[in-house]
């Protein structure tokens, strides 16, 4: 029986994470300017190019020092490798969280193809209220966030029917 069996769900949900991920910012590179902006909700959300060559919300992307990018290519890849073994962990019946581990693998992909590809992760929406930003954002980054979180519901029995194993 192969590794993959039953894993359906997952691979589907994280393909179509980084298929939208890529065709989103396909969609920016070319209509937008390092750091242009378009509003699309006055004081709440502009479209706003930004380019991450640091770690999770723009940690280390002041810092220069050499083979940055390599380095955070090799640490993304080896969180990806980390997290595809825990998927392969996660018992079939607990849905919630393998849809988690999906959004955060799918999310992971499509980061690490900017980052290894171009040297930067392209986030582009910019939340905001008055002069506060949230962190600049993609597709990526938002099912990363999303799939933590529905692991973390998991965890906290969320998702688990009487009838589950233990």
């Amino acid at each position: 029986m192969s590794i993959l069996t039953g894993r359906r769900m997952e691979i589907v949900t994280a393909l179509t994470i980084v298929v939208l991920d890529q065709i989103t910012k396909a969609i920016v590179r070319p209509r937008l300017a390092l750091h242009e902006s378009i509003e699309v909700i006055p004081d709440l959300l502009n479209l706003t190019r930004v380019h991450n060559t640091g770690a999770a919300f723009g940690m280390l992307n002041t810092a220069d020092f050499p083979f940055k990018t390599a380095l955070l290519t090799l640490v993304a890849l080896a969180a990806f490798c980390g997290i595809a073994w825990y998927a392969l962990t996660v018992p079939l019946h607990e849905r919630l969280a393998r849809l988690g581990v999906a959004g955060v693998m799918g999310g992971a992909v499509g980061n690490l193809i900017d980052r290894s590809t171009a040297g930067y992760v392209l986030d582009f929406v910019d939340f905001y209220w008055g002069t506060w930003h949230f962190w600049a954002f993609n597709v990526a980054d938002a099912a990363i966030t999303v799939g933590v979180i529905l692991m973390i519901l998991d965890i906290l029995g969320l998702g688990h029917r009487a009838s589950d194993p233990a």
